[in-house]
């Protein structure tokens, strides 16, 4: 079965975003660089430093992330979030005081309709997330 994974693309700032990301979230990150490619030989010093890919796993979340832009260059909107189903309110209530720190709270932490805690955030590289907590 194919899996869906969030793939983020940043403009040379992917390692201090994922790097962001692990410490709010936890998990193991990884780093691929230009300079690590074949892609180096056409780059100037400082791209050579750029993030080709970045990985942060832990258990099932996987998210991935890039500095390499399309020639258009990188646009931001609200089309994409990131939802973080999480495990419990605590995990929830931890997970949106990280992901807030210097973003924009869209909505804070409360219980909707559906007897499940929700909040949002759009953080500080301005990526939109959900956080979910079906309780029981």
């Amino acid at each position: 079965m194919a899996h869906i994974y969030s793939y983020l693309t940043f403009n040379g700032n992917c390692r201090k975003a994922m790097t962001f990301y692990q410490n709010c979230l936890g998990g193991n990150l990884s780093f691929q660089t230009i300079g690590e490619t074949t892609l180096s030989k056409k780059m100037t010093d400082e791209m050579k430093g750029y993030v080709v890919q970045a990985m942060l796993t832990k258990e099932d979340l996987i998210l991935v992330g890039t500095d390499l832009v399309a020639d258009e260059g990188l646009t931001k909107g609200n089309a994409v979030s990131l939802l973080l189903n999480c495990n419990s309110e605590e995990e929830l209530t931890t997970y949106y005081a990280k992901l807030s720190v210097g973003a924009k709270a869209t909505q804070g932490i409360e219980v909707n309709f559906w007897n499940t805690l929700v909040a949002s955030v759009t953080d500080v590289f301005g990526n939109n997330w959900l956080l979910n907590y079906k309780r029981n």
